[in-house]
């Protein structure tokens, strides 16, 4: 069915849906839902996106099947029901919804501590075990690479840390984020049981990027907003007064310092004082971790009144998952 709107869909559940709007507003792309009850809203920056809330899972097959543009979504579901090529990773790193499909056994197994003893585990079992997951792909694939394909899966949509103690499954695969529910229900990760590290991630669909330029031109400002921030995350805007023959004196004692550099350098300007001394103004940006000792080091070099402010957005001439992007799909025109 054609269709002329751009859609974007948004988790409609679990703590991916605060998360996900959170970011978004610190991003700039503050979302606007008139009726909280309501399954639709807006992004006043860019009022061509109609922005819709669905499960997760739910959002990838929309991607996928283009009833849907683009979607924030998490890695896990994104792996487990990408079947085909028309859905496109824009960007896999958001920095929020971190967790990780793991397999996990009941804590009565002692002898039971990596993947590999699965295998002796099987051994002994009368029928094949059973793993409880909401992720069978991804589970199946990993336990074939382990010697495991004679395991069976039980697809469980349900809480699955009960299963070993109702009796329905051995083990389980499952999301964990922080271990306490696994505790909680007596169970324990394997050692080398990580199937999966997930975060979230901005997706979208091939053909609509292909064939509507409009669609293009969105997931060019979508990554415009999301990159410039996640850029500026943890920078400083540093501003100081120095005292100098010249811009290009002052530059010279910045570069013999091994903090000072800037992102392409430092920003010097004149300082119009009353007494028309050769005072300058200068401003460069740097990470957290490198604050103090900027300071520690304009402060050696002369400067005085030191201000530091967080940085909000760094955009670059071009967003670089954008240029990956357009080389992706001219690859594959």
């Amino acid at each position: 069915m054609s269709r002329t709107d751009i859609r974007f869909a948004l988790p409609s559940k679990g703590r991916l849906e605060p998360e996900s709007l959170a970011f978004l507003d610190a991003c700039g792309l503050g979302i606007y839902k008139p009726n909280p009850r309501q399954y639709q809203a807006s992004i006043p920056v860019v009022p061509e996106l109609s922005v819709l809330f669905q499960r997760p899972g739910d959002i990838v097959i929309g991607v996928r099947q283009g009833s849907l543009d683009f979607g924030i979504t998490g890695l896990d579901a994104v792996e487990e029901k990408r079947v085909n090529g028309e859905l496109v990773v824009l960007h896999e790193a958001l920095g929020f919804g971190h967790c990780a499909l793991i397999m996990a056994v009941p804590e009565a197994w002692g002898e039971v501590q990596a993947v590999n003893d699965l295998l002796v585990r099987q051994a002994q079992q009368p029928d094949r075990l059973r793993v409880a997951t909401k992720f069978p792909r991804l589970t199946g694939t990993f336990l074939a690479q382990h010697g495991l394909a004679a395991v069976r899966l039980i697809d469980s949509e349900g809480t699955l840390e009960v299963a070993p103690t109702i009796g329905y499954a051995d083990l389980i695969a499952d999301l964990v984020s922080t271990g306490t529910t696994l505790r909680d229900n007596r169970l324990r990760p394997l050692s080398d049981g990580v199937i999966l590290k997930s975060q979230a991630v901005l997706i979208a669909n091939r053909t609509a990027l292909q064939q509507r330029p409009e669609v293009l031109q969105v997931a060019r400002l979508l990554l415009e907003y999301i990159e410039a921030y996640l850029r500026a995350q943890g920078s400083y805007l540093v501003f100081v007064n120095m005292r100098g023959e010249s811009p290009e004196a002052i530059a010279q004692r910045m570069r013999e310092q091994p903090h000072l550099g800037g992102l392409q350098g430092p920003t010097i300007s004149r300082v119009i004082t009353r007494d028309d001394q050769s005072w300058y103004d200068v401003n460069i940006v740097v990470r957290k971790e490198q604050l103090m000792p900027t300071i520690n080091e304009l402060r050696a070099s002369g400067g005085s009144g030191v201000v530091v402010t967080p940085v909000t957005y760094i955009f670059e001439e071009e967003p670089p998952r954008y240029t990956k992007l357009l080389q992706v799909l001219n690859a594959q025109a």
